[in-house]
C-alpha cells in the first residue's frame, strides 16, 4: 500500500499500532518526543523505553519533526488526552486539512468537557476518525488476535483506517455512531476505577459484579442522553473494553481504583502513569450535572478519587442509593 501513514506517540499504544500499520504500508513516520529515543529507534531498530526485546519492522522510521508529518494521509494520535490540544496546534501549521486524523485517546478535556473529536474540528474538521476497542498494546505488539472499532462521519475515512490496520491478527469493525464510541472510551475507565475500588476493599464478587452491571447500565443511559445510540454499547469499544478494562490486572484504572480500595493514594506526578480515568471524572460529573442524568458509579467513583471519602462509606451510600 502506497499511503503515507503516520502515528504520534511512541509510548506502548503508538508502537504497537506502528508495528501493525508497517505491515500494510511502505513506510510509517513515528513522531517521537525525545531526540534520544529516536535515534535509538532509526539506529537499532528497537524502542528501548517501552520495547526493548521487540525488533520494530523495518520501514518504521521515527522523527521528532512535525514537518515530516506534512504528506501523511493519515495520521494516528496515540498520545494522551492531556496533550492533544497543544498538539493540534502544532499540527495546523504542517499538515494538510484533507488529512484523516485518528484518535485512539480516550478522555474529555476539562473543563471545557470536549471529547477529543470535538478538539479536532476545532482545528481542522469532524470528519476525524475514533478507534476504541478492547485492545492491550502489549497484546497488538506481540501480534496476538485483536479486534476494534472505528467510526467517523466520513464513511470513507473509516474504510481507510480500517484498510491500513487490518492484518492477519488485527480486525476491525466501522460502527456509524461516533458519539457513543468516544463515550464508551470515556465511561469504561470510570468504571474500571469504580470495579477496582471494590475489589480492593475486598468487596464480594456478588456485588462487584452488580456493580459492573450497573456501570453498563449507566453506560447506556449516558450514551443516549447525548444523541448516541445503545447498541454501541454492545460493540467491541462498549460491552468488550468495559469488561477487559474493570477486571484486568493490565488495566491502569482497574489498578487505581484498587489502590484506592484500599485506601493508598498513588503520586501520579512522580510515577509518570497517566489514568485517563480521573482526569475524566470531574468531566463526567460536570457533564451529569449539567444535563441532569443520574449516574450512581459516576457519583461513587466521583465520591473516592476527588471527594476522598472513604471506600467504605462510599460504598455503603451507593448499595442503599442502587434502585433494584
Amino acid at each position: 500500500m502506497t499511503l503515507n501513514v503516520g502515528v504520534i506517540g511512541a509510548g506502548s499504544l503508538g508502537t504497537a499500532i506502528s508495528q501493525t500499520i508497517s505491515e500494510n504500508v511502505d513506510q510509517l513516520l513515528l513522531h517521537v518526543r525525545k531526540q534520544e529515543l529516536c535515534n535509538d529507534i532509526n539506529n537499532t531498530g528497537y524502542n528501548t523505553h517501552y520495547y526493548p526485546n521487540h525488533k520494530l519492522n523495518k520501514n518504521i522510521k521515527a522523527t521528532t519533526s512535525f514537518e515530516d508529518l506534512s504528506d501523511c494521509e493519515i495520521i494516528f494520535l496515540a498520545i494522551p488526552s492531556s496533550a492533544f490540544r497543544d498538539t493540534l496546534k502544532k499540527l495546523k501549521e504542517v499538515i494538510s486539512p484533507d488529512t484523516i486524523l485518528v484518535t485512539t485517546a480516550k478522555g474529555i478535556e476539562y473543563p471545557s468537557l470536549k471529547t477529543m473529536g470535538d478538539l479536532i474540528s476545532e482545528y481542522f474538521d469532524e470528519n476525524y476518525v475514533v478507534l476504541s476497542g478492547p485492545n492491550f498494546a502489549s497484546e497488538i505488539m506481540l501480534n496476538q488476535p485483536t479486534v476494534t472499532n472505528v467510526s467517523s462521519r466520513n464513511s470513507e475515512n473509516s474504510r481507510k483506517v480500517k484498510e491500513v490496520l487490518t492484518t492477519k491478527h488485527f480486525k476491525v469493525k466501522i460502527i456509524s455512531d461516533i458519539r457513543g464510541i468516544e463515550l464508551c472510551g470515556v465511561l469504561k475507565n470510570i468504571n474500571a476505577i469504580a470495579n477496582g475500588i471494590c475489589e480492593g476493599m475486598n468487596i464480594n464478587e456478588n456485588a462487584r459484579y452488580s456493580i459492573l452491571t450497573k456501570s453498563f447500565k449507566d453506560t447506556i443511559t449516558i450514551i443516549e442522553a447525548f444523541g448516541g445510540v445503545s447498541d454501541t454499547a454492545h460493540e467491541y469499544c462498549g460491552f468488550g473494553d468495559l469488561i477487559l478494562t474493570s477486571t484486568s490486572s493490565e488495566s491502569r484504572n482497574h489498578t487505581l481504583g484498587i489502590l484506592y480500595g484500599q485506601r493508598l493514594i498513588i503520586d501520579e506526578a512522580a510515577s509518570g502513569i497517566v489514568f485517563e480515568g480521573k482526569n475524566s471524572i470531574m468531566a463526567v460529573k460536570d457533564i451529569c450535572t449539567n444535563n441532569n442524568i443520574n449516574s450512581d458509579i459516576v457519583d461513587f467513583v466521583y465520591s473516592v478519587i476527588i471527594e476522598r471519602t472513604s471506600p467504605i462509606k462510599a460504598f455503603n451510600n451507593l448499595w442503599e442509593k442502587i434502585k433494584w
